[in-house]
């Protein structure tokens, strides 16, 4: 007996001990993955050229990451790879293949990395695109979105594979990257290229014309890959009905539509919530002027509830448009238009649609679709503010009248003082 006391205390105990400690660390989040940045530098022969303010390119560029380096925050992972920096040779398929990362992705000792970079010297050709798609390796996959800067002096002298359609590919696979680009020369041929790379995959192009905008471009970069890099956008694929349309909790998420499409979306709305809801589509590729993006809401029978048109973000190549909508300010809608005798449904569950107008250039490519991201938040419903009131029916048509008289009647004794007065002048 006491044998079996003893036994079942241990085992109460043993309980107690697993459901105290049990769930506090079934409750733990994984600590955030940091950032992940890969600086991948030009160091191909056109690097030789010294016209960034006396100065060669190659040295501008290594000044810059020297900075960068110095300033980059303690809990930002960053590797660095070039390209064209070792092979002298003139065969081009050789030559072709010159990528290499000097400075694995990891946390920095930047002794080391300011070392690697003291040491490139301008060499050989320019394979673009095969540096980008070895940096998207470099960097892995995960929850996080990851950075890519290119800095360059030229375009790609290695097609294939095109570097514009490696951004895409790599746009197209999900993989949460965003490729930011600079370029070190006023050449209208590689402002397109790098402006081609970075609008695929939602990053930046910026021309940098002195070693003091080039460092502090390269900063900002870095440090936007800390503020942003919490978490990638879910990929998700709407359809071209409300009915089988994926059901969206708040939250950012991206997909890919093609041209002149329609795509649902659902989202769950409950009375005294209100709906907010923008999207951005970024110009891939060469499209016909005249375009523009349109979020609508809908109910569930079709019924427009609000719609959001086309506005710019600042950007040439991105188009955005947002809207808000609750069912509080419906029902003060359909009190206005209580004559009509139509049935006002309401909906428990809102369809966004995402449609655009662009129209593909000839030669462009259709697919893959071009990138959106759709941002949803449901917050409680914010009432309008009151506004004056001025009545309805036959009480605004009496103040009407009341307001007509009396500006009347105003009108005449200042039309008869008048002209009183210019009789006796």
């Amino acid at each position: 007996m006491i044998n079996f006391r003893r036994s079942t205390a241990v085992l109460l105990g043993l309980l107690a001990t697993t459901a105290l400690t049990g769930p506090a660390q079934a409750d733990e989040e994984p600590a955030p993955e940091p950032p992940r940045v890969e600086l991948v530098l030009d160091v191909s022969g056109s690097m030789r050229a010294a016209d960034i303010d006396g100065r060669t390119r190659i040295a501008v560029a290594q000044q810059a990451f020297n900075e960068v380096v110095d300033a980059l925050p303690e809990e930002t992972q960053l590797g660095i790879r070039v390209l064209g920096a070792t092979y002298r040779g003139k065969d081009k398929k050789v030559g072709c293949q010159d990528t290499q990362q000097i400075v694995p992705v990891g946390p920095v000792d930047r002794s080391a990395a300011k070392a690697a970079v003291a040491t490139l010297r301008p060499t050989g050709f320019t394979p673009v695109g095969l540096a980008l798609r070895s940096a998207a390796q470099d960097l892995g996959t995960g929850a996080t979105t990851r950075r890519i800067v290119l800095i360059t002096d030229g375009e790609d002298t290695c097609a294939p594979p095109d570097p514009c359609e490696v951004a895409r590919e790599l746009a197209a696979q999900g993989t949460s990257l965003v490729v930011d680009t600079l370029g070190l020369a006023p050449d209208e041929k590689v402002r397109r290229q790098l402006l081609c790379i970075a609008s695929a995959t939602g990053g930046t192009y910026t021309a940098a014309q002195s070693a003091e905008e080039l460092t502090d471009r390269i900063k900002q970069l870095v440090e936007r890959a800390a503020d942003t890099h919490t978490r990638a956008p879910t990929v998700v694929g709407g359809t071209n009905a409300c009915d089988s349309a994926p059901l969206l909790a708040p939250g950012v998420y991206a997909d890919r539509e093609a041209f002149s499409e329609h795509r649902y979306y659902r989202v769950p709305i409950r009375p005294g919530q209100e709906l907010r809801a923008s999207v951005s589509m970024a110009l891939d590729r060469a499209v016909n002027r005249d375009y523009g993006v349109l979020l609508r809401a809908t109910a569930a029978d079709g019924r427009e509830l609000v719609r959001g048109a086309d506005a710019g973000s600042g950007r040439a190549d991105v188009l955005s448009a947002g809207l808000r909508w609750s069912a509080t300010a419906d029902d003060e809608d359909a009190d206005e238009t209580e004559e009509s005798a139509a049935p006002v449904i309401e909906p428990t569950t809102v369809c966004l649609v995402v449609s655009n107008s662009f129209a593909p250039r000839p030669g462009t490519a259709a697919t893959p679709g071009m990138p959106v991201e759709l941002t949803i938040d449901v917050v409680a419903a914010a009432p309008a503010p009151d506004g004056p009131d001025l009545g309805r029916g036959w009480v605004l048509l009496a103040l009407l009248t009341i307001a007509g008289l009396i500006t009347g009647l105003l009108a005449g004794l200042l039309t008869r003082w008048w002209v009183a007065t210019w009789r006796e002048n």
